[in-house]
């Protein structure tokens, strides 16, 4: 912890999520995975703790769990093409940017440039050195606005069957798409979203990536973030699984599948640069809420990350969904501790309860509570098939940030019902059948929670999650 962090917060600073030493953090940007490190880019404001005056921040980890924080990696130039707004970034393995010095692969991170007057167009910056200093394109922008007020946060990857770039990038209610031999020269392919999943202020945030089931059926799928119109009020992420045929990608469902149903799961893609070697999506997400984002009352630093974890695609009763369960690195941390009969919390860790119930016995839930009469409250709830997790009595309670979020349940032919709840320090992410179901949630409690209690008779497992760095 630092100095500056007051009393009233310092409890706040998560153990194994990633929160930036002091000032405003938000979308997680240009997430690569190179030389067996992994690089988390992010929205950041050097100068302050609000929204505004948009770099890229740096940070590095080895495992997912302890971060070092670097220096900014992409300056803004407001005199110039403007912020640096959202984006990705690839290892050009074959160097087809012509980027790379001729020794190593180069980064190749795409983004938007924001100017002051509001034009958003797309750009490049480059890294020779494994992504520790970047270098911004002479010749930026790569791709111009075509007259369109929102039209940004592009994510490329590269399409192997088709030998070409692919990019995703949020243009209002739509995602175009367009495909390029070298990362600099695009052309446009096609756009999706009309009559397809919810349609809120804006789409953002695009991520689009094949995977393969268990039995080896390949689909592709895409994320898309939306602004308001979430599942539980204000901001929410959305999946599509299709086919993408180097052009146009195709949808099998019209309607709405939510990734996450929590208030605080936001502007979430992957990692590139694991796909070589294995099957892998390992996602991450800005945990708030445009609602209340620039209030919350952390000090001297405001927004935080998700837990990372690996999405795969599984068979249920719906078909073939979209799961997320936190990964490896994460689950590594498990170390079991007793219950005693007032099932007492562990102190100064993160930790996870498994709660375990059989639904078919009607309404169930778990109160996890302090002893300044502060509580959250994650229940069943049997006549609509549903989880609720309930802030409302949490903590600090302001800027509409008390709420109740509900997930239906989709596996309905399951009795037995698993929740894994990971509790650190500010935040609480549940994950049900089997990361088909799960909510996220910011949480601000004056202590710490130190029991729990059930109100009916429940399996449960507790772990404790120490970030490796303090154990």
């Amino acid at each position: 912890m630092k100095n500056t962090e007051t009393m009233m917060t310092k409890q706040w600073r998560p153990f194994i999520h990633f929160t930036p030493e002091k000032n405003w953090l938000n979308d997680p940007n240009g997430m690569v995975y190179f030389n067996d490190m992994y690089h988390l880019f992010f929205q950041y404001n050097p100068t302050g703790d609000k929204h505004g005056n948009m770099h890229w921040g740096h940070a590095q980890s080895t495992d997912l769990v302890n971060w070092q924080e670097k220096d900014i990696a992409i300056y803004a130039d407001p005199d110039g093409l403007g912020y640096v707004f959202s984006g990705g970034a690839v290892v050009d393995v074959n160097n087809t940017s012509g980027l790379g010095d001729g020794t190593v692969p180069p980064l190749v991170a795409t983004f938007t440039h924001h100017s002051k007057d509001e034009v958003q167009v797309q750009s490049l910056a480059y890294s020779q050195d494994g992504g520790d200093t970047w270098v911004e394109y002479a010749n930026n922008p790569v791709i111009a606005n075509p007259g369109l007020k929102d039209f940004r946060d592009p994510k490329v990857i590269w399409d192997e069957e088709n030998s070409q770039w692919v990019m995703a990038l949020a243009v209002e209610h739509f995602i175009y798409f367009y495909v390029s031999s070298n990362l600099i020269d695009w052309t446009f392919a096609s756009k999706f979203g009309e009559g397809h999943g919810t349609h809120g202020r804006v789409w953002e945030c695009p991520d689009l990536f094949p995977l393969t089931t268990p039995c080896g059926i390949t689909k592709w799928v895409l994320i898309v973030s939306l602004d308001p119109a979430g599942p539980n009020g204000g901001t929410g992420t959305q999946y599509f699984i299709g086919e993408f045929d180097g052009k146009q990608f195709i949808s099998d469902h019209t309607e709405t599948r939510w990734l996450d149903y929590g208030p605080d799961n936001y502007a979430g893609v992957t990692w590139d640069g694991l796909q070589p070697t294995s099957n892998k999506r390992i996602f991450i997400a800005w945990m708030s809420n445009w609602v209340y984002a620039n209030d919350l009352p952390t000090n001297p630093w405001r927004g935080g990350m998700t837990l990372p974890r690996e999405l795969t695609l599984v068979n249920s009763s719906k078909g073939i969904m979209l799961a997320n369960l936190p990964s490896d690195d994460i689950t590594s941390l498990k170390a079991a501790f007793s219950l005693t009969d007032a099932n007492t919390l562990p102190e100064s860790c993160a930790y996870e309860v498994v709660w375990k119930f059989d639904k078919s016995l009607g309404d169930n839930s778990i109160t996890f509570f302090n002893s300044e009469d502060e509580k959250l409250v994650i229940s069943y709830v049997a006549e609509n098939n549903e989880i609720q997790l309930d802030r409302t009595q949490s903590g600090w309670n302001e800027k509409d940030f008390g709420r109740v979020a509900t997930a239906p349940l989709k596996m309905t032919d399951e009795n037995t019902i698993e929740c894994s709840i990971i509790i650190d320090q500010s935040s609480v992410e549940v994950f049900t059948e089997k990361g088909l179901t799960t909510l996220t949630s910011n949480i601000f409690p004056k202590v710490p929670y130190s029991e729990f209690t059930t109100t009916r008779t429940s399996q449960l497992e507790c772990f404790t999650l120490i970030n490796k760095a303090t154990s």
